[in-house]
């Protein structure tokens, strides 16, 4: 479903550069759910922001990006990519707009791409993600963050795409929100055949959603691996295993032998 080779992406020029992610390849099968996991500044949400078209005229970009056959030029996306292609943001506070009603969030990309029945989309939208028609009309400021991210997916949801790029989509949440938003999450791709790739940090929100991962560190893959193996606690590189160590909670003896990753 997905392809990328040889991607490469530099922020800044001269003193200033930046190169944000080197040399990266991924594959992703369709009906799959992958995981991109590393620390913070890994590289991870510049790779769905590359794939997604949303580093024009902000960053070079460079390499080979493929979505069901469809070869990708530059950072220009089709109409139809941008409806088969949807991203849910980690913020649900500043990802919708503050002034519009949820109504008028859901409705803008169904007008954007054109569609049919738009008050009927909305409605079951808001019902697939487990919220009634009288949402429509309130403000995000009106509902709650577990609330506002719902009405995000329903925004993704709205133009019937075939993959969801999903950016740290629970992050911002309280724990028990979390664990309602990605079985959301998990039903929603059973009953609509979706592609997922996933950022996270939480490598036990990736065990949970995914099939398998790439392990990134400073812009690069340093290891692919299945979620047998992320749950088996079985990598390969000293980057992933004192990822996964420190996944496991505060523990003062095994910081201490951490290893300075350059």
């Amino acid at each position: 479903m997905i392809e990328i080779n040889h991607l490469d992406v530099v922020f800044g020029h001269g003193h200033k550069l930046f190169h944000a992610v080197r040399d990266l390849a991924l594959k992703i099968e369709r009906g799959q759910s992958y995981g991109l996991v590393g620390e913070s500044g890994s590289g991870k949400t510049t790779v769905l922001r590359a794939l997604a078209g949303l580093l024009a005229g902000v960053a070079r970009v460079s390499g080979e990006m493929q979505v069901a056959g469809e070869s990708l030029q530059g950072q220009n996306r089709s109409r139809e990519f941008r409806r088969r292609v949807q991203m849910v943001f980690q913020d649900p506070y500043g990802s919708l707009h503050p002034r519009h009603t949820v109504d008028t969030i859901l409705s803008e990309p169904a007008r954007v791409h054109r569609l049919d029945r738009i008050e009927d989309r909305v409605v079951q939208a808001l019902e697939e993600v487990g919220l009634d028609a009288s949402f429509r009309f309130r403000y995000p400021h009106q509902i709650s963050g577990g609330q506002r991210q719902r009405v995000s997916v329903a925004r993704a949801l709205i133009t019937d795409p075939e993959i969801v790029l999903l950016d740290e989509p629970t992050s911002a949440l309280d724990v028990s929100v979390q664990a309602e938003v990605l079985n959301l999450l998990m039903r929603l791709k059973r009953d609509h055949g979706l592609t997922y790739v996933l950022v996270s940090h939480n490598l036990a929100v990736v065990a949970h959603m995914c099939e398998a991962l790439s392990v990134m560190q400073n812009g690069s893959v340093v290891e692919t691996m299945n979620v047998k193996q992320l749950r088996d606690h079985t990598p390969t590189t000293p980057y992933t295993r004192q990822l996964l160590t420190a996944s496991l909670g505060y523990d003062r003896q095994a910081i201490d032998a951490f290893e300075e990753f350059a």
